[in-house]
Parts: C-alpha cells; sequence; structure tokens
C-alpha cells in the first residue's frame, strides 16, 4: 500500500499506513503559516478491500466547523470527482471506501490543476475577443495571468451616436488557493462569454469590459495550501498596503486596477463551513451609499431570478457602518473606485437547498453558476454610473 501526494496540490502527511483498516493520516500546514485544512493524496493498494483512512488532529484545522457534514471526494480518473462515505468525530475524519481499481484519489474538493490553469489561459487567447495580459510574477516566479476580454477601445454602435465610456468589470479567483471551485466557476463564466452565439455575452460585450485573473495565488495552489501564498501571507488581508515582496500577486492587480479603473469588482471564494451559495457586499465601508445598496440589491434580485443554487437569507454576518475590514479585496476596492463590490462564496460541502448526494457541490454546478452570473452582471451594468 502506498500513499503519495508528491504532484500538483498534494497535501498528507503519513503517520501510519500498514494496515487498509486503519490508515492514519495528518494534513501539512501551509507554508510559514498556522492554516491547514485542504487535502490531496493518491492511495495505491488491493481493490475490493475495504479501508479506513483516518485524518488526525484536525480540532485545531483552519476550519473545524468545516468537517461537520462534510463529505471528501475521491476519483479514479482526476475527471470525475465523487464524494464518499466521511464521519467527524471533532477532531478526526473518517474516510471507509473500499476501491474498484488500484489507485484512487482524495480531496478535500475537486482540484483545479496548475496544468489546466494553463491551458485555460491558453485557449482563452485565441478567442477572438479575448487577449492575455501578463501582470507579473508571483513569489516562487510563476505568471501572474489576466484575461482582457472585450475591446477595450470607445467606440459607438453606429457612427450618429456618441462614444460611450465602458464599464471595466473585475473578477478574481483563487486568493485562497484551495478554493477551487473558484476558478471552477471562472472557467464556466469564460465559456460563457467566449461563446459567440451566446446573446447574453454579446450584449454584455458592447458596454463592457472585463478583467479577469482565474487564479491569483498559482505557487499555493501547486504548493497544497488552503489559503497563503510561498511566503505563508493570506492574500485577502492585503489589499490596504500590498507588498511586492510579500504579496506581489495583489500588488500587480491592483496596481492594474489602478490603472484602468473598476466600476464592478467580484472575487471568488469558497466557505468551508457553509452550505449555502451567497454574496457578502460592502455595507461596513465608509463610504457605502444608497447607490451601492441599490445596485447590490439588484444584482442579489437578478442572480435569484436565474439560478436557485444562489440564495441571500444564510451568509456572513453584515458589518457595521464604518466598520469593514479594509486589507479585504471586496472592501478595499469597493472603497478605492467607489464601485460594487462583491465576494462570492460557494460551499465546499454542497448547497443544503439542493442537495446531491454522489457529487455535493461540483465542479459542474460551479461552472454552471458561472455561466449564470452573466445574467446578473447584465442586470447592473446600465447602471454602474
Amino acid at each position: 500500500m502506498i500513499i503519495n501526494s508528491q504532484f500538483d496540490s498534494g497535501n498528507i502527511h503519513v503517520i501510519s499506513a500498514d494496515d487498509p483498516k486503519n490508515i492514519r493520516l495528518s494534513i501539512n500546514k501551509d507554508a510559514h503559516s498556522d492554516f491547514y485544512q485542504w487535502f490531496h493524496f493518491k492511495l495505491h493498494s488491493t481493490p475490493f478491500v475495504e479501508h479506513n483512512v483516518q485524518i488526525c488532529d484536525l480540532a485545531k484545522s483552519a476550519y473545524p466547523d468545516g468537517w461537520e457534514n462534510y463529505q471528501a471526494v475521491a476519483s479514479y480518473d482526476r475527471e470525475e470527482w465523487f464524494r464518499v462515505d466521511t464521519d467527524f468525530d471533532g477532531d478526526t475524519l473518517q474516510i471507509c471506501f473500499t476501491p474498484e481499481y488500484d489507485a484512487v484519489y482524495f480531496a478535500y474538493f475537486a482540484p483545479y490543476s496548475y496544468e489546466r490553469h494553463q491551458n485555460l489561459i491558453a485557449a482563452a487567447q485565441t478567442a477572438f475577443e479575448c487577449r492575455h495580459e501578463f501582470l507579473g510574477l508571483s513569489v516562487d516566479g510563476r505568471e501572474l495571468n489576466l484575461l482582457v476580454v472585450g475591446d477595450e477601445n470607445e467606440t459607438p454602435l453606429n457612427a450618429d451616436e456618441p462614444t460611450q465610456k465602458k464599464n471595466k468589470i473585475w473578477i478574481t479567483a483563487r486568493q485562497h488557493p484551495g478554493e477551487t471551485m473558484a476558478e471552477w466557476l471562472v472557467e464556466g463564466l469564460l465559456n460563457r462569454l467566449l461563446d459567440e452565439d451566446d446573446g447574453v455575452a454579446r450584449k454584455l460585450l458592447e458596454k463592457n469590459v472585463f478583467y479577469i485573473v482565474p487564479n491569483m495565488n498559482p505557487d499555493g495552489s501547486v504548493r497544497g495550501h488552503l489559503r497563503t501564498n510561498a511566503l505563508g501571507r493570506n492574500l485577502n488581508r492585503e489589499w490596504a498596503a500590498p507588498c511586492v515582496k510579500n504579496s506581489p500577486e495583489v500588488f500587480y492587480t491592483l496596481s492594474k486596477m489602478t490603472d484602468v479603473g473598476v466600476d464592478l469588482f467580484l472575487d471568488i471564494h469558497g466557505d468551508e463551513a457553509l452550505p449555502y451559495n451567497f454574496v457578502a457586499g460592502t455595507e461596513g465601508n465608509p463610504s457605502y451609499s444608497e447607490r451601492i445598496a441599490k445596485l447590490e440589491e439588484r444584482f442579489k434580485c437578478a442572480l435569484s431570478a436565474t439560478t436557485p443554487e444562489f440564495q441571500d437569507v444564510f451568509g456572513y454576518p453584515k458589518d457595521a457602518p464604518s466598520q469593514a475590514n479594509m486589507t479585504l479585496a471586496c472592501n478595499a476596492v469597493g472603497e478605492k473606485f467607489d464601485c460594487l463590490a462583491y465576494t462570492l462564496e460557494m460551499p465546499f460541502k454542497d448547497n443544503i437547498e439542493l442537495p446531491d448526494p454522489s457529487y455535493g457541490w461540483s465542479p459542474a454546478r460551479s461552472m454552471q453558476l458561472g455561466e449564470d452570473l452573466l445574467v446578473a452582471i447584465r442586470a447592473v451594468t446600465d447602471y454602474l454610473r
């Protein structure tokens, strides 16, 4: 029996693996950090034998509540990720599984590989409306990739109409690298946005330019981190004063935002504990206004009408006026550019309001939510300024 995690986004520590019915593992911490929750490993063993995999010491993990009612995902082919029987006793996660093949992969959520990320960027840049821009290098020297979708030249639709300023729509994902559902969502959004036969996409690109960073944290993604970059920095706490040395990923992105402007900002995440899709806004920002409140409501109403996967009852508590954490991307960008800004959260578990026992919340559902987001974006674009 072999347990291995020496591959892209792999993370596990083997305590003991001598008996298929008593495999004991633990999760390595993010480098230079105390965060740990993401796991991804391969088990090579005997098919049709029951295995009992115990992941230990989780009471001290980043989000202990995230393990309650959680089901791990597994895959034989690294394409289809299905849920497996999982129990949690407050400190140990126990996965009971009888493999059908010699090797099986387990993960906290369906991984989104760095190779797939590179393929996403390469394929997108060949689309008529898209170009790829290099923003800078991460701490480990990986590229920070920006996709610009839409014609940045602000020309009128008809010769007799005045030139209209196009909205700048920014979407970032995977500041927290273990939240792989965020990049799955971006892939779905891009698939629709770049479809020349899709009416919603065509109308959006008449008046808007999209600036999309599919993976804000490539180092953490490859290293198998949950929440931080190569230096242990939580990028979603770096937006007040990003440093090119410690958080170049935020520094370069915010610099580009400053160059081109921001009219709408969506920062895509996953939540370990809450089994819902929801958004968190900028109610606690000093400059929060009735204009932003109306935009928020219009956006949420449109998304609720588009998909039952979204709801606005359960989520994070709203910040009191002027009490927002201004190191968060959503708050910092919303304040700096006086724009509609949302953090969008998806579950690691399942959408409890629309459960799927076999797959839970999944890459396919994340991608579909990405497509549906374009409808909500279209609902607000005529009112952003």
